[in-house]
């Protein structure tokens, strides 16, 4: 006696729903989303499993061992394995679909208590289901977009012969010389250790001084790049701003590339190509994703990216001038524009949108607003430092050529209130072998907010940190 062995091969509902699938037997594992019984004696089952918007078509009849009492009871959230029969689909929207022959069911989901169900929740009300909103259309897709940006980041460096170095997430160092650090302490409240004169003794803590959660992993990585040429760091930093805004959060990823023998303009032409290497990934990777944000968030989201891809050069303007332009504008701002301030969105955006339509490089900003790494220009009033704008979002990448000199840099730090000794080692890197360098940030949430069109930052990130809200 013979018997035909019919191998199953397990595959995603991305790659069945392609029609070179048609005529396999495979295994789809997932998620319900809907089910649809037919009066024909026979039901439709959606399928999700999260490496796609759309759903597979899953038809179960009747004479399965487990329809009645298994398969007519399965509703959205369910978890099932189905082994079936990839066939052609004379359905709209859908080139395949699989014809089961067992439907296992893993898990259950209530449809009373089940939030989830077959209507749309605006992204607020998901904020408060975190463990769930990536079974959603909306953050799967924005999951996705995420895992595709960060990807394209490591390629791009990759690809230009950058270093991939690990900075510390644990610093003594307030790079940004704003105070607005997290702190990093095993001191039991209930017995914090004092001095004589009633100030916290550190030496009783885990560090033997104060620690912070790092605001940047650039000054370590400058080390690494006035050793080994170009370097980048990628990975989460942390801001105890209490700030409660569409565009701020309280951890968030940055990518940081540092380059020994870069000025500011090689600065601002890397950041250009970084920006334009992602725009044409995104657009050749992730085309069903971006046109779920362009049907369902935002309508401009292919011609951002398209305009970002464009062979012209990015606008590039001075801090100065751009304030001249603000103030030329005729436009009544909420916060009033002047030489010496920080822009802010409303201006970046009106820039970006309005008065270039396009992204913007601005540069040479006033020292006082900047931090004290940054290159002091020959007007004693201005330092190479530059923001890269874009529309939609404002400012997406922040950075400078380095001050190399070691007088200037001490002064610096001097006219901003820091020991140039607890620096000791990031002073070192101008005593001995100083080069030019530059670099700058680039924050991953902002940049898939750029792409996908979502308004808040809270909704790009997989778990938010905000001010007074650390569930999940």
């Amino acid at each position: 006696m013979q018997f035909e062995i019919v191998i199953m091969d397990k595959i995603s509902v991305r790659r069945v729903r392609e029609l070179e699938a048609v005529g396999r037997s495979v295994i789809l594992q997932g998620w319900v989303r809907t089910r649809r019984d037919s009066k024909g004696g026979f039901s439709f089952l959606e399928l999700n499993d999260g490496s796609c918007v759309p759903n597979i078509q899953i038809v179960a009849d009747a004479d399965l061992p487990t329809y009645e009492t298994e398969i007519k009871r399965l509703s959205a959230g369910c978890s099932v394995t189905v082994c079936g029969l990839v066939k052609e689909s004379s359905g709209r929207g859908q080139a395949t679909e699989v014809q089961a022959t067992e439907v296992t069911v893993h898990g259950w989901a209530d449809p009373q208590e089940y939030p989830l169900q077959k209507k749309r929740h605006s992204f607020e009300k998901l904020r408060e289901w975190a463990h769930l909103r990536p079974r959603t259309n909306a953050f799967g897709a924005v999951a996705r977009v995420r895992n595709a940006v960060s990807r394209c980041i490591h390629d791009f460096f990759q690809k230009h012969e950058f270093l991939y170095v690990h900075t510390p997430i644990i610093t003594a160092s307030d790079c940004e010389g704003a105070g607005e650090m997290f702190r990093v302490t095993t001191i039991d409240p209930k017995k914090v250790p004092t001095l004589a004169d009633g100030k916290v003794d550190y030496t009783c803590d885990f560090f033997d001084r104060p620690a912070y959660l790092t605001v940047s992993g650039q000054l370590e990585a400058e080390i690494y790049a006035t050793a080994l040429g170009k370097v980048y760091t990628f990975g989460p930093t942390f801001r105890a701003e209490n700030s409660n805004t569409s565009r701020h959060l309280a951890e968030f990823w940055m990518v940081e590339p540092e380059m020994a023998f870069y000025e500011l303009n090689d600065n601002m032409q890397l950041a250009e190509e970084l920006l334009r290497w992602l725009g044409h990934a995104l657009l050749d990777q992730c085309a069903e994703d971006l046109q779920f944000f362009c049907d369902r968030v935002d309508d401009q989201v292919f011609t951002r990216l398209q305009n970002l891809v464009q062979e012209k050069e990015f606008a590039r303007v001075t801090y100065t001038e751009a304030v001249e332009l603000l103030k030329a504008s005729g436009e009544d701002f909420e916060f009033p524009v002047s030489w010496g301030s920080d822009l802010q969105a409303e201006h970046e955006r009106y820039l970006t949108e309005r008065k270039f339509n396009a992204p913007v490089i601005l540069y040479d900003y006033p020292d006082t607003i900047k931090p004290f790494y940054m290159k002091a220009n020959d007007d004693n009033r201005t330092v190479r430092a530059m923001d890269v704008l874009v529309p939609a979002v404002g400012e997406i990448i922040g950075g400078s050529e380095r001050e190399d000199r070691l007088d200037v840099l001490e002064t610096r730090m001097r006219d901003q209130g820091l020991n140039a000794e607890d620096y000791w080692w990031y002073v070192d890197l101008r005593r001995f072998g100083t080069v030019p360098h530059s670099g700058f940030g680039l924050g991953l949430e902002r940049m898939v907010q750029f792409v996908t069109g979502m308004a808040n930052i809270r909704d790009v990130i997989p778990f938010p940190r905000t001010p007074g809200s650390a569930e999940f």
